[in-house]
């Protein structure tokens, strides 16, 4: 008998990978519950539920009578979004998977390994607050009335319709991309030297999908990466290559992206102060004690070109940035001007 998963989204990044896997595994029959906007990439064989999970009374009476093994939740970004799920699944799923994020990791930490031990804290990003108040309302579900909660900390995973960068604008990354190409100087945050760690989206679905009806994982909480650490310097080094073009790197503290992007409304506090300026190099171990077919199996030269093939061949994915584009041509040109009047 197949078991049954909810996914809360579905047509993510990270989830669809998932869903894909689930359906390739024939083991699991998938239900996904969204509005329905991007159901069409969804493999065939997948249930839909059309809804918006925020309408609480009519996904109660949508569900109704169901029951599922794992409910798996991408969405939730603040705790009256997890309250709403313990009040929706309490006694409908064996298992409720939260999406939580690495980026909630104290950074920079004591040590450069991080696990799941590292403690939690980001004073500058209020998105990984609240995932870190979030899972702390569902360990306390979880210590005091048994809900049978898992914790899932992804950092920076990635498919073929977008490009792992350090700094972008509010379009996607293609704009970086169309630089590159040009031999236009691209933005590095920092020296490029600090540690980072990718995770192509197939990869973390073979996590992902070993902590689902796994007992091992109730009540735990786990990081999914890949094991490849790279600096950024090596990241956008690789893209140029797929590129097939010479890298013009041009390298900016990030205390001053994060100070020059604020008039833009560029988030690079948070994603840079608060995740991306500091090294981090995980440690897996605990995963593979719970999953051990899980490894890395798209190295990030291959995802890159992979991601670059796929970006240059679907016009949907080159939208053009000319507001990030002249800012990056600013910030270079005042820290030009700058060197010159030493």
């Amino acid at each position: 008998m197949k078991k049954r998963a909810l996914f809360i989204g579905g047509t993510g990044t990270i989830s669809t990978a998932i869903v894909k896997r689930l359906m390739e595994s024939g083991a699991w029959e998938v239900w996904v519950l969204n509005r329905g906007s991007r159901n069409d990439a969804l493999p065939e064989g997948v249930h839909a539920i059309t809804a918006d999970i925020n309408d609480e009374e009519n996904v109660r009476k949508k569900i109704d009578g169901m029951v599922f093994d794992s409910v798996c939740e991408f969405i939730g970004f603040e705790v009256s979004h997890v309250e709403r799920d313990v009040r929706l699944f309490t006694g409908r799923t064996r298992q409720y998977i939260f999406t939580s994020s690495a980026s909630a990791y104290h950074k920079p930490a004591g040590d450069y390994r991080i696990t799941e031990g590292t403690s939690l804290a980001n004073p500058y990003w209020e998105y990984s607050r609240n995932k870190i108040a979030c899972e702390e309302y569902l360990m306390e579900k979880y210590r005091t009335e048994a809900f049978p909660v898992t914790i899932v900390r992804p950092s920076h995973t990635y498919d073929e319709r977008k490009i792992p960068l350090g700094v972008h604008g509010k379009k996607g990354s293609y704009q970086v991309l169309k630089r590159m190409m040009e031999g236009r100087p691209v933005i590095i945050h920092g020296d490029g030297t600090s540690l980072w760690t990718l995770t192509f989206n197939k990869d973390f679905a073979i996590g992902y999908t070993g902590l689902m009806g796994n007992r091992h994982a109730i009540g735990e909480a786990f990081q999914i990466t890949g094991d490849e650490t790279l600096t950024w310097n090596q990241i956008y080094q690789t893209i140029a290559d797929a590129l097939g073009v010479e890298l013009n790197a041009y390298h900016v503290s990030s205390e001053f992206l994060s100070a020059a992007g604020e008039k833009y409304a560029y988030d690079l506090e948070g994603s840079l102060i608060g995740d991306k300026a500091a090294s981090v190099v995980f440690d897996n171990s605990k995963l593979k004690r719970a999953v051990p077919d899980m490894r890395t199996t798209v190295r990030f030269d291959q995802g890159a070109r992979l991601a670059v093939d796929y970006i240059l061949s679907h016009p949907e994915c080159r939208v053009e940035d000319p507001e990030f584009d002249s800012w990056c041509d600013r910030v270079i040109e005042v820290l030009e001007d700058a060197k010159k009047k030493i």
